[in-house]
């Protein structure tokens, strides 16, 4: 079983590279995140592995991953979040790949509005996240700093409440117009601030 793979970039879009081992080109299927990670072709890269194989004699499909970390997150997807395949598996790691961290700590702490408003999971999938995730990644050791606050903590009402719907309003998907909100609210102390003046602020980071 092949752990990992030491190559030259060949080609790669948002989903895929083809990485030469050896001479020998393997498509492997990644991440976005991980895909904007990967140098440009040419560039040396290495993946960790996770091989599928499909049923009835189908063949190999590898997914790649930058670090160990993403790899025994995505196994959590796959093996125990009940009904997901390594496909599925691979979105639900792309969305919490925006911050792996805080991710984690929503699963622990059992916030589904922070796997909904940030992630971008609607509901039904959050709270089936939390509940086959429990207990499976408090071991998994995630680099980097949390990037937002728990929900408890994010002003809700008032002019936050009110530019968190004018940017929906303006067409912005929920979960990047409450990451710009919460970027925010850390940067003001989540001081009360004059709505239009939030929203001007906010646009500059959408």
């Amino acid at each position: 079983m092949i752990a990992s793979l030491r190559g030259v970039v060949l080609t790669k879009d948002l989903e895929s590279l083809v990485l030469e081992v050896g001479g020998v080109g393997h498509e492997i299927h990644v991440t976005s995140s991980t895909a904007s990670r990967l140098p440009a072709p040419g560039g040396e890269a290495l993946l960790h592995i996770i091989s599928s194989y499909a049923m009835y004699g189908g063949g190999e499909t590898m997914y790649g991953f930058l670090t160990l970390p993403e790899k025994a997150m995505f196994c959590a997807f796959r093996d125990e979040i009940p009904g997901t395949g390594a496909k599925k598996a691979l979105e639900f790691l792309d969305k919490a790949s925006k911050s792996l961290p805080d991710f984690r700590r929503a699963v622990i702490d059992r916030d589904e509005k922070l796997l909904c408003g940030v992630f971008g999971f609607t509901k039904k999938t959050a709270t089936k996240i939390i509940d086959a995730l429990k207990g499976k990644i408090d071991e998994v050791r995630v680099a980097g700093d949390a990037r937002f606050a728990a929900t408890a903590d994010l002003p809700s009402t008032g002019s936050w409440g009110q530019a968190l719907n004018a940017l929906e309003a303006l067409g912005y998907k929920g979960s990047d117009a409450r990451a710009a909100i919460q970027a925010l609210a850390e940067l003001h102390g989540g001081k009360d601030i004059p709505t239009e003046q939030l929203v001007r602020q906010a646009l500059k980071r959408l």
